[in-house]
């Protein structure tokens, strides 16, 4: 059995500026951590000519060309398997539609997996283009391309977008005491409310509505200086940032508002919006912590996820 798993992330500043609406004419920056919440995927042989592929759905064709789910589809086509008696099934440990990046985390983790398979050594580089080829260029998706980078490579990384399609990544220099503090002091609250980012990004990719690439650099540089409390304004600033180009219910408003009133230095939705996680960054946190249980919020606790995507078992 080979088990192979990828990480979800969360976006501390410059989501947006990886749209190619935006960066193909811009580049833009992000920063963004790999956090340990995982999406997996298995796959076994089994003892049956087909194959049998599990997700929310379960699908039982003859080979990979008749699979329904398209990112198992046409991954399987780029690596070069068929699939016929092998059994895949995949596992998150938070929903799809939460603005985590779990799409591509599963994306990645797939394809690992797959060419675990054909015995096929894989570099974190060549994980995260064969993802973006497979969502950006064959499906069409409207999405950018730090999800991909983030889930293979891991880390607390600054993306670069470059015009011409290419992306950099740079783990930042952090001390310890700032690292520490930073994984300690943010919190993240699940709103209950879900959303396609295709969606979304799709009706959002005008590049003069995109104005956070300046946000990511200067939050990489708040925290490179150590300085949190400026790190957490630029959280701010992202959510209004945000707020002008996606729709944000009256409820996320409100539970950001209150974030805020409860102690939270600086807040802001992660993913592309209409939904999903508010990050804070607050140094008291029970007082934040309250608040949200009282207004129906669930904390996902996490650690930062620094392995990117990995073979567990083979």
């Amino acid at each position: 059995m080979i088990i192979a798993r990828a990480p979800l992330r969360i976006t501390l500043g410059g989501g947006g500026t990886d749209l190619p609406a935006y960066s193909a004419r811009y580049g833009g920056h992000c920063l963004a951590a790999a956090i340990d919440k995982y999406v997996s995927i298995t796959i076994h042989e089994t003892f049956v000519d087909d194959l049998i592929v599990k997700y929310s759905k379960l699908e039982r064709v003859k080979d990979a060309e008749h699979v329904e789910h398209p990112i198992v589809r046409e991954a399987m086509r780029l690596v070069g398997v068929r699939g016929r008696g092998l059994e895949i099934c995949s596992h998150a440990d938070i929903p799809a539609g939460t603005g985590l990046g779990s799409s591509s985390s599963f994306t990645v983790a797939l394809l690992l997996a797959l060419h675990t398979y054909r015995r096929q050594t894989c570099s974190p580089q060549q994980l995260a283009e064969e993802a973006c080829r497979i969502e950006i260029d064959a499906l069409e998706q409207p999405i950018g391309k730090q999800d991909q980078y983030i889930a293979a490579g891991g880390g607390v990384t600054i993306l670069s977008f470059l015009e011409d399609g290419r992306v950099f990544s740079i783990g930042l220099n952090l001390r310890a005491d700032t690292f520490a503090d930073l994984e300690d002091n943010l919190l993240l609250f699940f709103t209950g409310q879900t959303r396609r980012a295709a969606e979304i990004l799709g009706a959002s990719t005008t590049p003069a509505d995109v104005a956070a690439s300046y946000v990511a650099g200067r939050a990489a540089d708040a925290l490179e200086d150590g300085d949190l409390k400026g790190f957490a304004a630029q959280m701010n600033e992202q959510w209004y940032a945000k707020i002008e180009r996606v729709p944000v219910s009256a409820d996320i408003h409100s539970w950001h508002t209150l974030g805020l009133e409860s102690g939270a230095l600086g807040g802001k939705l992660v993913g592309a919006g209409g939904g999903g996680f508010l990050l804070f960054y607050a140094e008291q946190k029970g007082q934040l912590r309250r608040a949200m249980l009282d207004a129906g919020l669930r904390e996902v606790r996490f650690r930062f996820d620094f392995d990117g995507a990995r073979v567990m078992a083979s």
